[in-house]
């Protein structure tokens, strides 16, 4: 069966499914596979629970004229989305970087959405299996479209624009992340910069942070470019050093004079503006744009300001990289009160350069006072500190919990794997 044949069963089942657990009636189950799992072992369940087809790889063992049998299911379901894609003449704004993409896709979101009907991508779908099926979750009413590229080697970001096609791109950053599979910082570079590259060939529009020379080196060639920044931009705003929650004020590019937002810390500052950017690029009326970024609240632990026991926390372990834990590090350094605890988790991804990096973060912890900081993972303990280290999470929690803190300021920061959330449960 070819792509157009499946794409007219797509059309009249919409809803794509790639786990049988959260399948419902009329869904189509693809029976992705991969190193620890295969779908295709799954076809008769996903039949039973209701799929309306199974598109497989594999034989299935049993005979059924719902089951669509593919070369290769991840290929068919990357070939679809672009068809998919092709029927929209919309924007399709792509986000990569470092650091930012997901809380920058929400933002641009919540400012676009107030105006047109604007699909994007759920939590952080951002890989070879989310983009597709964020592709193919969005409805033929779209009037824009936003998605979150994530990557950690090289030629993925330009394997995802062969069925994305950006009109628009933006890179938020290129930092010390995923160091292991870039190769190092000029990997990353180029890596991300494969999103301009598309861009670039297609003559699309970029969303530049121009206080970043290397974004501005990177653009080089791109016709189409709206800047954002601090100083000599097309939007100019900068971050109000007073306040516990970013508080940013513009002098140039918009009538809007403050924006006061829910997210902790300065380093969210060009998340902002590149959502006021694209607000103003697509006539979105100033009232709305600040409205829906003063309302936004941030969740899924990204930036969040807990209060519990007396302690306010900010809860920022989703991920981290040195480039984003030297940010949040810098930014409760500066808050108001002396009364500070710091619950860090290891780095992951780092290759070669784990040691070092983790290192360089001690050493930026030795230059602040603290009234306590625990450290946690594997990494931290093989290096020299004057800190307090566990082996994992729960015992970082438990030794939380006995501290008995009351009225300090709290980071709570690591990577997706050490789970630092639970040290608050």
């Amino acid at each position: 069966m070819q792509i157009p044949d499946i794409y007219d069963i797509y059309l009249q089942h919409p809803s794509i499914q790639t786990d049988t657990r959260k399948l419902k009636a009329g869904d189509l189950f693809f029976a992705l596979k991969g190193p620890n799992f295969n779908g295709n072992g799954f076809a008769r369940q996903a039949l039973e629970a209701g799929a309306a087809y199974v598109i497989a790889d594999e034989p299935a063992g049993f005979s059924d004229n719902r089951i669509i049998n593919t070369k290769d299911v991840l290929q068919t379901l990357q070939q679809l989305a672009k068809y998919h894609r092709r029927q929209f003449d919309i924007p399709f704004i792509a986000i990569t970087g470092s650091n930012g993409k997901t809380t920058t896709k929400e933002l641009i979101h919540e400012v676009l959405n107030s105006t047109y009907t604007t699909y994007t991508t759920k939590g952080n779908l951002n890989n070879h299996i989310g983009i597709p099926l964020t592709i193919l979750s969005v409805g033929m009413d779209a009037e824009i479209a936003v998605i979150e590229m994530g990557a950690n080697h090289q030629k993925e970001i330009e394997s995802y624009c062969v069925y994305t096609l950006p009109t628009h791109g933006i890179i938020t950053n290129c930092g010390k992340a995923h160091l292991e599979g870039f190769g190092g910082i000029e990997g990353v570079r180029k890596g991300k910069g494969e999103l301009y590259d598309y861009i670039r060939a297609t003559d699309g529009t970029i969303f530049l942070m121009n206080d970043y020379d290397y974004l501005l080196e990177m653009s080089k060639g791109i016709g189409q470019i709206k800047t954002y920044g601090t100083v000599d931009a097309d939007i100019v705003g900068t971050a109000d050093s007073g306040a516990a929650m970013l508080e940013v004020n513009f002098t140039r590019g918009t009538g809007i004079a403050t924006i006061k937002t829910h997210l902790v810390g300065s380093y969210n500052l060009p998340n902002v503006l590149v959502a006021v950017t694209i607000g103003k690029y697509f006539n979105v009326p100033d009232d709305q744009i600040k409205a829906s970024l003063e309302s936004y609240v941030p969740s899924n632990s990204r930036s969040q300001l807990v209060e519990k026991d007396g302690n306010k926390i900010i809860l920022d372990a989703y991920n981290a990289n040195p480039s984003s834990m030297k940010l949040a590090i810098e930014n409760i350094a500066k808050l108001e009160g002396e009364n500070k605890v710091l619950l860090l988790g290891g780095m992951m991804e780092m290759g070669d350069s784990s040691l070092e990096e983790h290192q360089s973060i001690v050493d930026l912890l030795e230059k602040y006072n603290w009234k306590a900081v625990a450290l946690v993972g594997a990494d931290f303990d093989k290096i020299n500190h004057p800190y307090i280290n566990f082996k994992n999470s729960a015992a970082a929690g438990e030794w939380l919990k006995q501290q008995h803190f009351s009225n300090v300021t709290m980071l709570v920061k690591g990577s997706r794997s050490m789970q630092m959330e639970k040290v608050l449960e």
